[in-house]
């Protein structure tokens, strides 16, 4: 039987909102949610609909306002400072924007190293050196770069070194927030691909977070889809795509664009259909 990893319930972040007076902005809104070992979880939704709340509540990057949060059982928001490096070591998030959360003053050697240093201070120089070899390896770039500065490099290549970055401490759960969506789409399609690849090698556990629902479908085995701070479908990556129940999944699923043409044209065709008889 398949482990549970991750194990959100009624989760709930607030936050005053002191341009309006004070008053209290729920951004999510009694969430809960299970992320089995070894899975790919898609979050999706438009933006603001409190995907990256979620996140940065699970990995306690912000305090949740309520809920529980467990890692591997372990009960994350009451974790202790030494408790939570630990759950940090073995749960890393993968940032949206490969150009500010890579620090340009830093080599990308240095930079890979980063977390090492911390979680791991008695690695020998020699071990460190072969482990960021093995590392940037690892993401496709090549043992030139680790001597490079961040400009050097475009955004993909910058994600994959904010991959390796997040690798480098040996995770079991990887967070990403968003980590394709300011990349190209054919430079979009690499970086899944490659997650695909980790996820198998490495034996990853996923919360992948994306906007549209197109980004997941080849990662993710299951899907969740939130709105407004609020849970409104999860189900596995089938039933979501091909029988949606709640009117938001719907929505998220007509705006997803077909490879097909003509398939994409019937959809269309299918769509405005739908609505004349709505307004009938």
């Amino acid at each position: 039987m398949t482990e549970i990893m991750l194990d959100v319930r009624n989760l709930v972040k607030e936050f005053t909102v002191q341009s309006a007076g004070g008053s209290v902005m729920r951004a999510v809104d009694d969430v809960s949610f299970t992320v089995f070992e070894g899975e790919a979880l898609g979050l999706v939704g438009e933006s603001g609909s409190g995907k990256s709340t979620t996140a940065r509540c699970v990995l306690r990057l912000i305090e949740p306002t309520d809920g529980e949060v467990f890692f591997r059982g372990k009960d994350v928001v009451s974790m202790n400072r030494r408790e939570l490096k630990a759950f940090r070591r073995e749960a890393q998030l993968i940032f949206q924007d490969p150009y500010s959360s890579l620090d340009p003053k830093m080599r990308v050697g240095d930079i890979i190293a980063e977390g090492i240093h911390i979680h791991q201070p008695r690695t020998s120089k020699d071990d460190l050196l072969a482990e960021m070899r093995r590392l940037i390896d690892l993401v496709g770039l090549r043992e030139d770069h680790l001597n490079r500065f961040p400009e050097s490099f475009s955004g993909g290549e910058r994600q994959r070194i904010g991959i390796a970055r997040a690798l480098a401490v040996g995770p079991k759960l990887l967070v990403c927030d968003e980590p394709v969506a300011s990349l190209d789409v054919s430079i979009q399609a690499q970086v899944l691909n490659l997650f695909q690849e980790l996820k198998e090698r490495l034996g990853l556990t996923i919360l992948f977070i994306a906007h549209d629902l197109a980004t997941v479908r080849h990662l993710c085995q299951r899907v969740a889809v939130m709105e407004q701070g609020c849970l409104r479908e999860i189900g596995s990556r089938d039933d979501v795509y091909h029988n949606p129940t709640h009117p938001y999944t719907k929505s998220l699923m007509a705006a997803v664009p077909e490879p097909d043409p003509v398939t994409e044209r019937e959809k269309v065709q299918k769509r405005l259909r739908d609505k004349k008889r709505e307004a009938e």
